[in-house]
């Protein structure tokens, strides 16, 4: 006689994005599916031309893994006490922990956030940081396409979306952005042990995971090495052969996994204790 096998449960319903009215207007939100715990949140900074439609794919992912995605819609324009008010009105309800998490120039605006108007995330997230304002912007779209992307189906969704900026890498860094972040005086904060001061919300005190394509055309990864050597709590991930849009690029889902990884370890505390210990044999 066999015994019966139970069947398995149902997967969780894919996250559908919600689009927050009023002052939010054009924010989109996943939240994991009904009934599945909260594990923490997300806020993002789209960077330049983007909107939050282009992150379709990364909030779904991430809430398959009980993590909530807000993508705001604040613009370029944005001046760091906005992206902190935005950032404290989603913390005051979203479940813990509450990144700060951007993407090229949303990444320089995450980071002004904190060290400029008090932000106080769990930790931040910086995908494509551009440390440089003279990289050569690419030419055409295809050019551009090529720069941002090798995902074929990322470069259709870039493509098909009217509200989509094609060009603005032209648009210079702002040098009241890219400044702060070059000098590690500023960006690391005073020192609390010896000032006697609390603890800032600096990124020099908070857990960081920066993720960079390796083959960066826009934004140079070399700097961005040397950038994450100067926070003593960074975890840099560079993703081999990774263009601009980290986060959309070919290599989404294991960028995806790693920011998931980071998160769970954030969960445990902010030294980010070690989940696992991966060996692999000599090569």
């Amino acid at each position: 006689m066999s015994a019966a096998v139970a069947p398995a449960p149902p997967a969780p319903a894919a996250a559908a994005a919600t689009a927050l009215p009023g002052p939010q207007s054009g924010t989109l939100v996943w939240e994991p599916a009904e009934g599945a715990a909260r594990r923490g949140t997300v806020v993002l900074l789209p960077g330049r031309g983007e909107n939050p439609a282009v992150y379709q794919r990364f909030g779904r992912r991430l809430a398959a893994d009980g993590y909530g995605v807000h993508a705001l819609a604040l613009g370029q324009q944005a001046a760091p006490a906005d992206v902190a008010a935005a950032f404290a009105a989603v913390a005051g309800t979203a479940p813990a922990p509450v990144v700060l998490a951007g993407s090229d120039t949303g990444a320089l605006r995450a980071l002004a956030a904190v060290r400029e108007a008090g932000a106080r995330p769990a930790g931040l997230l910086l995908a494509a940081l551009p440390l440089t304002a003279d990289a050569p912007p690419p030419g055409d779209w295809e050019e551009e396409l090529a720069a941002r992307t090798s995902c074929p189906a990322h470069r259709g969704v870039l493509t098909a979306d009217p509200g989509f900026g094609r060009g603005r890498f032209a648009d210079r860094v702002p040098d009241a952005l890219l400044a702060p972040a070059l000098e590690p005086a500023t960006v690391l904060g005073p020192d609390p042990v010896r000032s006697g001061a609390p603890s800032p919300a600096s990124p020099g005190r908070l857990p960081v995971l920066v993720l960079h394509g390796a083959a960066d055309p826009v934004a140079p990864p070399q700097a961005v090495r040397e950038f994450a050597a100067g926070l003593p709590t960074t975890v840099l991930v560079l993703v081999e052969d990774g263009r601009h849009d980290v986060l959309n690029d070919a290599a989404h889902r294991s960028v995806a996994a790693q920011t998931v990884q980071w998160l769970e370890r954030l969960r445990v505390g902010p030294e980010l204790p070690r989940l696992l210990t991966v060996e692999e044999p000599p090569r």
